[in-house]
């Protein structure tokens, strides 16, 4: 049901809520998202390859990968022109209202859900109330719903208010793997920005809790690490063999070992191994799943580095080869204090916002930092906003939810920032 009059943000919420897709897979969500900004009237949408830049999308899953998600939106009745234009996971969408002589101002949203079973308990709000996860195995765990829900408010809101100038609105792909944020910043909407404001509701603030802008998110690189040897009888001749299993093992033992820097924080984890065929086979072929961060670009490049090397020093001990791979990486930015400044002035005026904390420090990481870092470096604005909300459970978990009457007030919070962007400099 497209957006109108009588559809609430809490409504629109649920809608995507049931349908929760991966990175790069968001093909129900893009064309849902589509379809609600025609009923807006906004005039100009872009979506898929028209929205960013083809060749700066990172972390893009396989056809094989893709081919079930499209044919899934396809049966549910998606419209053949719009996955036409998203075929090869060409997903995400970029709206722009114009609204007279102005700044230009942008906000930035996330699309993609998380690969985990929502909760199915009786007292799990979505699962009570009907609105739960319909892809098995899926869910949104981390409030995108919420976020695409806000952003579609917010542009209403904005159509309907005396703002003078353009707001584009960045409907970003797979966020959770770091994958669209650069391909969205160098996809050429970006470049006029004079303002950019992008959000997350939750992350332990309650609802009425605005944090108008956050510092030190962490620079964050995902990458894997394939052991190539040889394989052998693991008991009649071992020697013969290149074990990448143990090359792997020795990487991964290794990688904890790297020297924390003095400059700053430093985190390495390796979350996944896989490979290898039986317990008296020599392993031939090992890959790990890691990734590194730091509280600066140049830290969290230095971590990189580094597993590198021990990957490499790892593979050599043990008489195997190794191909490291950066599958997605995104750096630090910090949100402006002079747009914090103004988000902190206008939420102070919103009904049912109770607290306003000028920032506080991110502590993860998030690919939006490439789209701020594009419009500071052409001498714009950029802040992460925080709209509080009360959550049950901490966010990627089974039973994660978030308040209605938080949705409201990041709409009014949002738009009225846009607002006042045309109306004074910070």
């Amino acid at each position: 049901m497209p957006y109108d009059a009588h559809t609430s943000v809490a409504d629109l919420r649920r809608a995507f809520h049931r349908h929760p897709e991966p990175g790069w897979r968001e093909f129900r969500t893009t064309a849902r998202v589509v379809e609600e900004l025609e009923s807006l009237d906004v005039d100009d949408i872009a979506i898929g390859r028209e929205a960013l830049a083809p060749d700066k999308r990172m972390a893009v899953p396989s056809a094989a990968e893709l081919e079930p998600w499209l044919e899934q939106a396809r049966g549910a009745g998606v419209r053949s022109d719009l996955l036409d234009r998203m075929e090869g996971g060409y997903t995400g969408v970029v709206a722009v209202l114009e609204q007279g002589p102005g700044p230009t101002v942008g906000l930035r949203v996330d699309l993609d859900g998380i690969s985990m079973a929502e909760s199915s308990d009786d007292d799990h709000r979505p699962t009570a109330e009907g609105f739960q996860s319909e892809h098995e195995g899926y869910m949104h765990a981390c409030g995108h719903d919420a976020h695409i829900a806000i952003a579609l408010g917010t542009i209403d809101a904005v159509r309907n208010s005396d703002f003078s100038g353009t707001l584009k609105v960045f409907f970003q792909p797979a966020e959770e793997i770091s994958g669209g944020g650069k391909a969205m910043a160098e996809g050429g909407y970006a470049d006029d920005l004079e303002y950019l404001f992008a959000l997350h509701i939750g992350l332990d603030h309650p609802t009425g809790e605005i944090v108008a802008g956050i510092e030190k998110p962490l620079a964050m690189a995902h990458l894997t690490a394939t052991f190539e040897g040889a394989s052998a009888h693991a008991g009649k001749a071992p020697n013969e063999g290149g074990n990448a299993m143990q090359a792997a093992a020795t990487a991964i033992q290794n990688a904890y070992g790297i020297p924390r820097h003095s400059d700053g924080m430093t985190r390495v984890n390796v979350g996944r191994i896989k490979g290898g065929t039986a317990s008296n086979v020599i392993a031939e072929e090992i890959t790990i799943e890691a990734e590194v961060r730091g509280e600066t670009t140049g830290l969290m490049e230095y971590m990189r580095t580094e597993l590198e090397r021990v990957c490499y020093a790892a593979a050599e001990m043990h008489d195997c080869d190794v191909t490291p791979r950066v599958i997605s990486e995104s750096p630090r930015a910090d949100s402006d204090p002079a747009l914090r400044e103004l988000v902190g002035s206008v939420a102070r005026n919103v009904q049912g916002v109770h607290q306003v904390t000028e920032t506080t420090d991110f502590g993860v990481s998030e690919d939006v930092t490439y789209l701020m870092e594009r419009v500071q470096a052409g001498g714009g604005l950029a802040s992460y906003v925080l709209v509080g909300t009360d959550h049950p459970t901490n966010h990627h978990t089974p039973t994660f939810d978030v308040d209605d009457e938080s949705l409201e007030i990041g709409v009014a919070v949002l738009s009225n920032a846009i607002r006042a962007c045309s109306s004074q400099r910070p």
